[in-house]
C-alpha cells in the first residue's frame, strides 16, 4: 500500500527526496510500494481524474486509454540535453549544456510546479532484482500514469528499497509534466551525478525516466565507467528441433521491426525451432565467468508502437496487449474498443480519434497517432524466455546490426572480426522517405541504433566497443542484415516477418561454426544453397536481389562514410577509419579487376 510515511529510513534517500519535495511544493508526497492493491487504487483514481479510461472490461480486461497532451507525442531530442562537466564529453552528435547553469534553469522550471499536486516516489529496479547488473532507481513524478506505466515497465516498489537497503547508490530522478508547455520542456541527463531531471512532458520515452534515460543515456555512461556495455538491442532465444539454445541480441533503429523480430514466429517448414524473447528494446551486457558476453534485460514490460500491429505482422505482440495494458493515443469506440492502423480489423465507421475528435471512416487524417503506444507487461507474452528474468542473464552468441536500406546492403553479412564488426554498426544507418523529409533516400547513420540515446561522446563509444574485445576472451561474431532492399520497381524483394528465421537460422550455425559462407571483400555471406529457403514465397531473381553486393554502391557508401566520421571528429577511432579506407581500396580495386575481364 502506497503510504505518506517513507517505508525506508535511508538517509540519502529520505534527504534527497525532502530536498526535492522543498523546490516543487506538491500538495502531497506518496510513496508507492508496487503491490497489486496499490495499483488497483491508482487505477481508480486516474479513472476519476480522467486521465485514464476504462475499456470494455470484458473485452480487454485490466486494459486503459489514455490521450496525451496534443503537443506530447513524441521524444523530443533536440531538448534532451546531455550535461557533463565539458561539451568534449558530449560530443557533437548531443546537445549540450554545462551542469551549473541546465540545474539554474531547471530550478526555475520545477519550482513549485507540484502545487496542488500529488509527488509520487516510485522506487524501482531496471534488470532482475536480485541480478549484479541491477541498478536502482527513484522517479519522483506528478503523473500517476507515469507511476502506473513505471509499474508496468519496471520492477517497482518495496523490492527497489530493499535493493538500495542504506546506500547512496541509485538513480536520481525528477519529473513533473507541469503545465505540458513545449517552451518549458527540457530532458536533462547528469551522468556525473547519477541525476535525470525531466519537465513539461508526459509522453513515455521523455517521462519514464527508467527507460531510455537511465538504461540507455546514463547506462552507457555508465557501463563505460563500469567496463560492460549498455545497448539499444532486442534479445533473443532460439531453441533448435535437436534442443539446443542459442541466444543474440540485435540493433535496430526505430521501424525497422525491432519487436517483430524479438517476437518472431518461425515459418512452417521449420518444424520443430521456438523462438522466445528475452527482451524487445535494451540489452545490459557483461562478460561473464567463461568468458562469453552475458545479457539481461532491464526491462520488465514493453512500450511498443501500436500501428502496423496485428496478427501477421507479429501475433506475440497481440497476445501481449490483450489484458492489463494501457494504450496511449490509439483510437476508441464508444463502447470501450480500441482501433488503429493496421489492425487485423477493418475500420470502424465512426470513432474517437487520438486527439479525442469524432472520426468516420474513409477521413484523410489519421485515427491512432503513428506514435501511439501499448505499455504491457513483460509476463503476458505467450513467447516469453524462461530466462527473462535470470539475474545471471543469457550468454550470446551473436550481435547483429541492422538498418533499412533500399540498396546496398545486402540480407546478411557476417563480419571478419570484432574491429570490422564495429565498424559496420558505427556506420549503419536507415534511408529518409518523402513523408520525413525533403530528400529520398538519404543515409541517416544511428551507430549502434544508439544516436539518440547516448550519454557522453560518439567517438569515444565507439572506442569503448573496441576496448570490449580485449574484455571478452570468447566474443559473439557480430552480422549485418537488411530486411528492407527494393527492386527497380519499389518493392521489397525480401518477404520478412517469419521468414527472417531463415537469415537468422544461418547467423547462428555461422556463430556455432557449422555452415559454410563465401568471402567477398566486405564480409562473409551465404554461400549458394547455404540459406534455407525451403516454400519461401520469393522468385529466385528476388533472392538475387535481396543478397546481391554491388561494388558500385558500396564505393560510394564507403566514401559517404567519411562525412559521418567527420562529423565525429577527433575522437574517432583510428581504426574504424583505416577499416573504413581498406574496405574502400578493396572495392575499388575489385571494380577495376571486374572491368578488366569485360
Amino acid at each position: 500500500m502506497s503510504s505518506t510515511v517513507a517505508p525506508t529510513k535511508n538517509p540519502h534517500l529520505l534527504a534527497w527526496v525532502e530536498e526535492m519535495a522543498k523546490l516543487t511544493t506538491p500538495e502531497k508526497v506518496l510513496w508507492l510500494d508496487g503491490s497489486g492493491q496499490e495499483r488497483q487504487e491508482l487505477i481508480a483514481q486516474a479513472v476519476v481524474d480522467k486521465v485514464l479510461i476504462p475499456l470494455d472490461q470484458k473485452k480487454w480486461p485490466g486494459c486503459y486509454y489514455h490521450h496525451s497532451n496534443k503537443n506530447d507525442v513524441a521524444r523530443v531530442e533536440h531538448l534532451t540535453i546531455i550535461c557533463t562537466p565539458t561539451k568534449e564529453e558530449a560530443g557533437p552528435t548531443n546537445t549540450w549544456v554545462a551542469p551549473a547553469e541546465m540545474y539554474a534553469k531547471m530550478r526555475g522550471l520545477f519550482a513549485g510546479c507540484m502545487k496542488g499536486r500529488t509527488m509520487y516516489v516510485t522506487p524501482y529496479v531496471m534488470g532482475p532484482a536480485d541480478s549484479p547488473f541491477a541498478k536502482v532507481g527513484i522517479e519522483l513524478t506528478d503523473s500517476v500514469y507515469v507511476a502506473l506505466n513505471m509499474g508496468t515497465m519496471t520492477r517497482m516498489g518495496k523490492v527497489a528499497l530493499d535493493r538500495l537497503g542504506d546506500k547512496n547508490d541509485f538513480n536520481k530522478g525528477l519529473h513533473a509534466v507541469a503545465e505540458c508547455d513545449p517552451e518549458k520542456r527540457y530532458i536533462t541527463h547528469f551522468p556525473q551525478d547519477n541525476t535525470i531531471w525531466s519537465v513539461g512532458s508526459g509522453y513515455g520515452g521523455n517521462a519514464l525516466l527508467g527507460k531510455k534515460c537511465l538504461a540507455l543515456r546514463i547506462g552507457s555512461y555508465l557501463a563505460k565507467k563500469e567496463g560492460w556495455l549498455a545497448e539499444h538491442m532486442l534479445i533473443l532465444e532460439a531453441e533448435s528441433p535437436q534442443g539446443e539454445i542459442s541466444y543474440v541480441a540485435a540493433a535496430f533503429p526505430s521501424a525497422c521491426g525491432k519487436t517483430n523480430f524479438a517476437m518472431l514466429i518461425p515459418p512452417k517448414e521449420f518444424v520443430g525451432w521456438k523462438i522466445r524473447t528475452v527482451g524487445d528494446d535494451i540489452a545490459w551486457m557483461r562478460v561473464g565467468p567463461d568468458g562469453r558476453l552475458w545479457a539481461v534485460n532491464p526491462e520488465a514490460g514493453y512500450f511498443g508502437v501500436v500501428p502496423g500491429t496485428n496478427t501477421k505482422t507479429n501475433p506475440n505482440a497481440m497476445a501481449s496487449i490483450t489484458k492489463d495494458t494501457f494504450f496511449t493515443n490509439v483510437a476508441r469506440t464508444v463502447d470501450g474498443d480500441v482501433w488503429w492502423e493496421g489492425h487485423d480489423a477493418p475500420p470502424p465507421e465512426t470513432c474517437i480519434d487520438w486527439k479525442g475528435d469524432p472520426w468516420k471512416k474513409g477521413s484523410a487524417d489519421k485515427a491512432a497517432h503513428p506514435n501511439s503506444r501499448f505499455t504491457a507487461p513483460m509476463a503476458n507474452n505467450p513467447a516469453i524466455s524462461r530466462f527473462a528474468s535470470d539475474p545471471r542473464g543469457v550468454p550470446i552468441s551473436a550481435l547483429i546490426f541492422g538498418g533499412r536500406r533500399a540498396t546496398t546492403v545486402p540480407l546478411v553479412l557476417q563480419s571478419f572480426n570484432w574491429t570490422h564488426g564495429v565498424y559496420l554498426g558505427a556506420t549503419m544507418g536507415s534511408e529518409t522517405t518523402a513523408a520525413a523529409t525533403s530528400a529520398v533516400g538519404v543515409v541517416r547513420r544511428d551507430p549502434m541504433a544508439m544516436l539518440p540515446f547516448l550519454g557522453y561522446d560518439a567517438g569515444s563509444y565507439l572506442q569503448h566497443w573496441l576496448d570490449m574485445q580485449d574484455r571478452i576472451p570468447n566474443p559473439p561474431k557480430i552480422f549485418m542484415v537488411n530486411w528492407f532492399r527494393k527492386d527497380n520497381a519499389g518493392k521489397f524483394v525480401w518477404p520478412g516477418y517469419g521468414d527472417n528465421m531463415r537469415v537468422l537460422k544461418w547467423i547462428l550455425d555461422r556463430s556455432h561454426g557449422r555452415t559454410n559462407a563465401q568471402e567477398t571483400v566486405l564480409g562473409w555471406v551465404p554461400a549458394k544453397g547455404d540459406l534455407d529457403l525451403t516454400g519461401l514465397d520469393a522468385t529466385p531473381e528476388a533472392i538475387e536481389q535481396a543478397t546481391r553486393i554491388d561494388m558500385g554502391e558500396w564505393q560510394h557508401e564507403l566514401e559517404d562514410v567519411k562525412e559521418w566520421f567527420d562529423k565525429i571528429g577527433k575522437t574517432l577511432p583510428v581504426q574504424l577509419d583505416l577499416e573504413r579506407q581498406l574496405l574502400l581500396a578493396s572495392v575499388k580495386n575489385a571494380r577495376t579487376v571486374a572491368a578488366g575481364k569485360k
